[in-house]
């Protein structure tokens, strides 16, 4: 009998949802909770911070990939990895370089931890229970700090996503990030 309750617990142990419990809020003032995300098919997280160039670059088409698949059911998101860049100027950089989804404050960097982030622009495809499904470059426009492609010749978000949503697995769940390392604020402890 104690083998079958130990069996039980385990098998409920690994039920939980991977998503942390979180209410970050956003540039708008709004709060945002890890419920939203059970109610999409993916979820992408664009890590960046206000003074990298190699990240603000990279708005335009995270703008463009979100027209795409969010009526697909992606949910998209931006999280500024910076913890010491005042809110007001967050605030004033979302709009100036138009996001086009909700830019998070994540002071404790629950996000930054939970993906493995280590560099901006670096994104992440979770399932809607968190799981990392994809962690990397968007594409492949920048080979490195100073040598940009004209276009990009490989688009590994667009890839990794229209794998998930094709219910496939992820040709490359991980590619090398050229960009802007993310300082932790508190590396030894995570969230």
């Amino acid at each position: 009998m104690a083998v079958i309750l130990i069996g039980l617990l385990g098998i409920l142990a690994a039920m939980q949802p991977l998503t942390p419990r979180f209410g970050l809020r956003d540039t708008a003032g709004l709060v945002h909770h890890e419920d939203e995300w059970a109610k999409s098919r993916a979820v992408v997280i664009f890590f960046t911070t206000t003074d990298c160039p190699l990240s603000n670059s990279y708005v335009p088409e995270m703008n463009r990939i979100r027209g795409e698949y969010e009526n697909r059911g992606v949910a998209f998101y931006a999280v500024q990895t910076d913890t010491t860049v005042p809110e007001a100027e967050v605030r004033k950089h979302a709009t100036e370089f138009g996001f086009m989804f909700p830019v998070l404050l994540d002071p404790k960097q629950m996000l930054v931890c939970l993906a493995g982030a280590t560099a901006t622009p670096e994104v992440v495809l979770l399932s809607n229970d968190g799981a990392v499904l994809y962690l990397g470059r968007i594409d492949n426009r920048i080979a490195d700090f100073d040598k940009r492609r004209p276009a990009a010749t490989e688009s590994d978000l667009r890839n990794a996503l229209d794998a998930v949503l094709a219910a496939k697995p992820v040709p490359r769940p991980k590619t090398d990030v050229i960009g802007c390392a993310i300082n932790l604020v508190n590396p030894e402890k995570k969230p």
